[in-house]
């Protein structure tokens, strides 16, 4: 098999940012959810100041749902840093498959991390996710209790991914996909040349990006596993995972 050299440069980063957070209203009738303050820093400033500090200096910022609020914030915020936003004007209809292979030309020649915009994760996370050797690399945490919302993961061997979706049964899953992943650069040509196919038809646009995962694991494309059981982190999708979140990172 061939192995591919990976490049010496360091990773670009993609976070997802375009959705309304509904299910944590009225916080976000008037402020888009990554601009939600945890522990008195927001969560997306928390988030780039992790990615700066390990080493990732080239950022593309998905957007949608009061956009201007955002860029505004990350402009004065961090006015030196190289951001391209990308805008999702079909974010009301469309998931993260969709938002995700809005980013591809963005990134294209390089590898990177995604970020799904609304989880506050410990630094050490990241940087044990750049510390691998593997090509396409995602974080899991096995200490969580799984249910239908959880994006579940099953594992073959210590750490190759077979399945990464909600669809997955809780007992067949090893643990929880945390929305953090390394992708290499060969993966990604592959990865949005999947998205894009995907969303040619109006029944994906609903898709989260772990079904284009999931297709190329199909097709025998490596992904790892990389535990981060025990480290802090949590994703806010409603006002039970906000207020964890005061209690973790507060």
């Amino acid at each position: 098999m061939k192995t591919t050299q990976r490049p010496t440069s360091s990773p670009k980063a993609i976070i997802l940012a375009a959705g309304v957070g509904s299910r944590i209203r009225p916080l976000t009738d008037n402020c888009p959810k990554t601009l939600l303050t945890v522990g008195g820093v927001t969560i997306l400033e928390r988030m780039l100041t992790s990615i700066r500090t390990c080493g990732i200096d080239e950022v593309v910022i998905v957007l949608g749902y009061m956009h201007e609020q955002v860029e505004l914030f990350v402009r004065n915020t961090f006015p030196d840093l190289n951001v391209r936003f990308v805008i999702n004007t079909r974010y009301d209809e469309t998931n993260t498959g969709y938002s995700l292979m809005l980013a591809a030309d963005l990134v294209a020649g390089s590898d990177f991390v995604k970020f799904d915009g609304d989880v506050v994760f410990a630094e050490e996370i990241l940087r044990r996710l750049l510390s691998g050797v593997e090509e396409n690399r995602l974080c899991i945490d096995r200490n969580m209790q799984l249910d239908s919302e959880e994006v579940k993961v099953v594992l073959s061997g210590e750490s190759r991914v077979v399945r990464v979706s909600k669809a997955v049964l809780p007992g067949d899953a090893i643990g929880e996909s945390i929305g953090i992943e390394r992708i290499g650069v060969d993966t990604a040509v592959l990865l949005f040349a999947e998205l894009r196919a995907m969303m040619n038809e109006a029944d994906n646009l609903q898709e989260y990006y772990e079904g284009a995962y999931e297709r190329l694991i199909a097709r025998d494309v490596a992904f790892h596993a990389v535990d981060i059981t025990g480290l802090e982190w949590t994703e806010i999708d409603t006002r039970q995972d906000f207020d964890a979140a005061e209690k973790i990172f507060g």
